[in-house]
């Protein structure tokens, strides 16, 4: 009950956070089909998209129910994230308690994992959904490969697969499974190498060859490998990797990131949304350093290995942490403290099970050790109620953003979109400007400078910073909306053959930009091909239907003779409007100024 209530309680104040202006808009606010809810084609959709440069379908699903619970209200999707972190907590418990019979160790393992605050932003950041149900089905997984190792069959078996299958499509980086269970054969249920304690709990599971014990593990192998090539392929279409580091680079913050991990789950402090990567920054002692850190922990896990949870947990932070640790670099973070939900809890038990351990060798009370356990639970719930602060609105989390990782383009960039979403326009061009002073081809703070430019009707200045975009980002999304501004932009100069192939190569990259069909019909209008122009209209109002767009479309298709269709487009904008008058004269405007809507 108490992993449950408490965790549940600290993260209370989440209900009333906002939407983050990071990732959020992709996920559920500004995506069309989550906000569909489900029908066939959603589902088609989330199988098969590699939206978010990412396979993972399961997420898709369970932000789609909550758009259709919740809609708008973000506390929902929030109280949905609380949900699924308690379930953890709960199903963390139950798993080590199910595996080694050991109550103390498994409840104060559980009980860091619910109050660290490095997993504050898994839990509140919606985005992070994927992380939760990922984690969930990872557990699920474990406690179901407990049961099968107690009685092998085929159907249990099957059980684990189906689980990891939905862990997988949920979040491809629990790839590292099959060699968490290999871990888990070892210790604890120690079916690999069998001693005469084998199964504290009492509950004896069957010992097996190592050859027998790799080959049951064949198939998740395969599941591993087939979701590692479906991720790589997302991240290449949706422009995740980052070119600009050498592998060299990407080895040393590998190695200095692994510290890191350490450090912050010993003090966490300073902790935020983005670490910036240091790219050449480091210098080759701090990477000796961190990695002769990390080769002298390992010395040490060999040497006590007869305590083999110090060699699982070592091998468990190690493991898991390889498929986020930057040597395929995605992104420009050097680490996120997200990726430390899985992984810190190998460290959680090798010192929960090793103090436990040192406790009885010494044959301290368990009241010794709950007194100092309570006070390091309480440190760190405190230290996660101000962590949970920094998320209370966009302004708030990036301001703390820049603040404890300075030179970070990324949070200025976020900074100033977070004071344009509030009004306050000044203070964000500040914030975009020190971004650009920081990085000066950094595609965000571009597009920001080149919407201000197109807003004050310095056409040329814009189009030009919008061809730095295209040329310096890999971001679909990004590119699509610096193509689509930049057919604005010419429609406004009057330039009818740059603003279609400006317009034409947005929606190769995104064929559900309304604003880029609407458009492209008013080019198609202009240029006389009314027939065009009805199928631009169309597409348009398809994907959102507004009034002056069933308003061209009725323009349009009264040019073309289609006086009853024209009547039925002129009924839509009706149904949809509260001022028609206006709606017509903006219509009117749009085509006689060749002019796009902002």
């Amino acid at each position: 009950m108490a992993l449950v209530l408490i965790p549940a309680a600290l993260y209370s104040p989440v209900r009333h956070h906002p939407f983050v202006n990071y990732d959020d808009g992709i996920y559920i606010t500004n995506n069309d089909h989550v906000k569909h809810g489900f029908h066939r084609e959603t589902v088609r959709w989330a199988m098969t998209s590699y939206d978010a440069a990412n396979w993972h379908p399961v997420t898709w699903f369970s932000h789609t129910l909550d758009y259709q619970l919740f809609k708008d209200n973000a506390a929902g999707h929030h109280n949905v994230n609380l949900l699924l972190h308690v379930v953890n907590v709960a199903l963390l418990f139950w798993v080590l308690l199910r595996a080694t019979g050991r109550g103390g160790p498994s409840l104060m393992v559980a009980a860091l994992f619910a109050l660290h605050p490095i997993n504050t932003e898994s839990v509140v950041w919606i985005a992070e959904r994927k992380n939760l149900l990922s984690m969930m089905f990872f557990l699920l997984a474990l406690g179901a490969w407990g049961w099968y190792a107690r009685k092998p069959q085929f159907s249990r078996y099957l059980v684990v697969v189906f689980l990891f299958a939905l862990g997988l499509m949920s979040k491809p980086l629990v790839v590292t499974l099959p060699l968490v269970l290999l871990l888990w054969d070892y210790w604890p249920l120690e079916r690999m190498f069998a001693t005469s304690s084998q199964s504290s709990s009492g509950d004896r599971v069957p010992a097996r060859s190592l050859p027998s014990l790799l080959l049951e593990k064949l198939p998740l192998l395969a599941l591993s490998a087939c979701s590692a090539l479906i991720t790589v392929k997302a991240q290449e279409e949706g422009g995740g990797f980052n070119p600009d580091y050498t592998l060299f680079q990407r080895m040393e913050n590998a190695a200095v990131s692994y510290v890191r991990y350490i450090g912050k789950a010993i003090w966490p402090s300073r902790l935020a949304l983005l670490y910036p990567h240091p790219g050449s920054s480091l210098k080759a002692w701090q990477a000796g350093l961190a990695l002769l850190v990390l080769i002298a922990i390992s010395v040490l896990v060999v040497r006590f290995r007869q305590r083999r949870y110090l060699l699982v947990g070592w091998l468990w932070f190690l493991g898991t942490l390889v498929p986020m640790i930057g040597l395929l670099q995605v992104g420009r973070q050097a680490m996120a403290d997200r990726y430390a939900y899985l992984p810190f809890v190998g460290l959680f038990i090798m010192l929960c099970w090793g103090t436990a351990d040192w406790a009885q060798q010494r044959q301290l009370s368990p009241a010794w050790l709950a007194v100092p356990a309570c006070a390091l639970l309480l440190f760190l719930a405190v230290l996660t109620h101000w962590q949970i602060g920094y998320w209370s609105d966009n302004v708030t989390l990036w301001t703390h953003t820049a603040h404890v990782t300075p030179g970070n383009y990324t949070a200025e960039n976020e900074l100033g979109d977070a004071l344009l979403g509030v009004g306050r326009p000044d203070e964000a061009q500040v914030h975009f400007l020190r971004a650009l002073a920081i990085y000066p081809s950094y595609p965000p703070a571009l597009m920001f400078v080149a919407v201000q430019n197109q807003q004050e009707g310095k056409l040329r200045q814009a189009i030009a910073q919008y061809q730095q975009v295209l040329a310096a980002s890999q971001n679909t999304e990004l590119k699509a909306k610096a193509f689509t501004n930049m057919g604005h932009a010419y429609l406004d100069l009057g330039e009818l053959a740059q603003a279609r192939d400006s317009l034409q190569s947005a929606l190769a990259l995104n064929s559900g930009n309304f604003a880029a069909w609407l458009d492209l019909g008013l080019v198609s209008q202009q240029t006389g091909d009314v027939s065009s122009a009805i199928h631009d209209y169309f597409q348009a109002v398809t994907i959102h239907p507004f009034d002056v767009g069933y308003l061209l479309l009725a323009q349009a298709l009264q040019q073309s003779g289609h006086q009853v269709e024209a009547k039925w487009a002129q009924q839509k904008a009706r149904d949809l409007t509260a001022d028609y008058q206006r709606a017509e004269q903006k219509a009117a405007q749009l085509v006689a100024s060749k002019k796009a809507p902002e």
